[in-house]
Formats: structure tokens, C-alpha cells, sequence
């Protein structure tokens, strides 16, 4: 484990979003981001689309990958205290920021089965979105938690929309998926994970494949 002697203190979630989180397993934090950072932001993602040997492991067709984690921007926007006190709010305990990197599906693309990314590892993820986002430019589904039977029922899914600078805070075991690009208009956005400072060391021997460069090393306790 990390020596915690110094670690970042997290503030608690206020209650009306705790609640929320608490009940549907997700939080949209609506215009999170501040505005004076998304031109930045989205400069860092488009600098950031290379050639596919820039990864150390293929990424998916039909999507635009952005290599993002040095960015000083993009750091510091993954620091913001309400995404923090959200991931806090789930993680109940030390973690850290696992890896952050840009996706953007492309015209016609983008749709994925509704699927769960935690395999039980209790991790955080977020979307932190560069540009406006609805169904028609491949927005982002989820099944809250009250509604989820077990086995991916689209039916009950949302599909999310909202304005660039929002930020989608869930629990990775959470049913998701992206939908299909129709309209083809830009939909950036930078994805990024929480984990718990229990798996550091399994998370650190997977660095390499998953093209991660960054300083993963400041913990966060709620």
C-alpha cells in the first residue's frame, strides 16, 4: 500500500446528491466542470487522437481514443471536489485515480450492450463530458439501481443528455452502455476510474497494457 501519511482529505457529498447516488448507484453532476477549463480540455483530447501504435493494447473500432493523463488540465479536472466527493461517497474508504483517457464515438458507431465494468472490484467510474450529449450523438444509458433485475433489460434503461462540462459519477457494476453516434455531431469525452487503495498493486501491474503514463501515487480518503 501507498504511504498514507499525507494523503488528500476528501469532503463529504451534500445530502440531496448522496441521496440520489445512494438510490440509483450513478449521479449526473450537472456543468461540473468549469467553463474556462472545456476549450483546454477538449484541446488536450484532439492533441491527443494518434496513431493506434500509441496504445500499448488495441483499442476498439468505431471509436476516437485520445491519450490524455499527462495533461495538466485533464489532471486537475479529475481532482474536482465534486467528483471526488462522489467517488468517496461509493468507495467509503482510501482510493485512488486508476487511469483517464479520451473516447469519442464516431459517426455510426459507438453503440455497446449494456454491460458492468467493476467485476465486483467495488471501483468508480466517470465520464466527464467535452461536449453536448443526447441519443442522437451516442449519449450514455444506464439502468439505476431500483430498476436492475440482474440480467441487461434495455428496456429499462435512461439514455442521458445534458451540456459539455457535465460529469457521470456510477458505480462501475452498474448497467451501462453508450448508444450509436446517428447524427454523427461530436461527443468527446474523458473516462476515468477509482479505485480502492486495497487493489494498488494489481492495478499497478496492468499500468503498461492499459497505456498508462501518469503519477497514480496521491490517495484520497473520504
Amino acid at each position: 500500500m501507498t504511504d498514507l501519511a499525507a494523503p488528500t482529505k476528501v469532503a463529504p457529498l451534500d445530502a440531496e446528491h448522496a441521496a440520489l447516488l445512494d438510490r440509483d448507484g450513478y449521479l449526473l453532476l450537472r456543468g461540473a466542470v468549469p467553463e474556462a477549463w472545456r476549450e483546454s480540455l477538449r484541446a488536450a483530447f484532439d492533441a491527443g487522437v494518434g496513431p493506434p501504435e500509441q496504445w500499448a493494447v488495441a483499442r476498439g473500432a468505431g471509436w476516437r481514443h485520445a491519450l490524455v493523463d499527462l495533461d495538466p488540465v485533464v489532471r486537475e479536472t479529475c481532482r474536482l471536489p465534486p467528483l471526488l466527493s462522489a467517488a468517496a461517497r461509493i468507495l467509503d474508504g482510501p482510493f485512488f485515480l486508476s487511469q483517464v483517457e479520451g473516447r469519442e464515438p464516431l459517426p455510426d458507431n459507438g453503440h455497446q450492450t449494456l454491460h458492468r465494468d467493476g467485476a465486483g472490484r467495488k471501483v468508480v467510474s466517470a465520464l466527464i463530458f467535452l461536449d453536448a450529449y443526447a441519443p442522437e450523438n451516442g449519449a450514455t444509458r444506464v439502468v439505476s439501481r431500483p430498476l436492475d433485475m440482474g440480467e441487461p433489460d434495455e428496456a429499462l434503461a435512461q439514455t442521458l443528455s445534458g451540456e459539455a462540462g457535465d460529469i457521470l459519477v456510477f458505480d462501475a457494476d452498474l448497467l451501462h452502455g453508450a448508444t450509436q453516434n446517428r447524427s454523427g455531431a461530436r461527443r468527446r469525452s474523458l473516462l476515468l476510474s477509482f479505485v480502492p487503495e486495497r487493489h494498488r498493486a494489481e492495478d499497478d501491474a496492468t499500468r503498461a497494457i492499459r497505456s498508462v503514463r501518469m503519477d497514480t501515487s496521491e490517495v484520497f480518503v473520504p
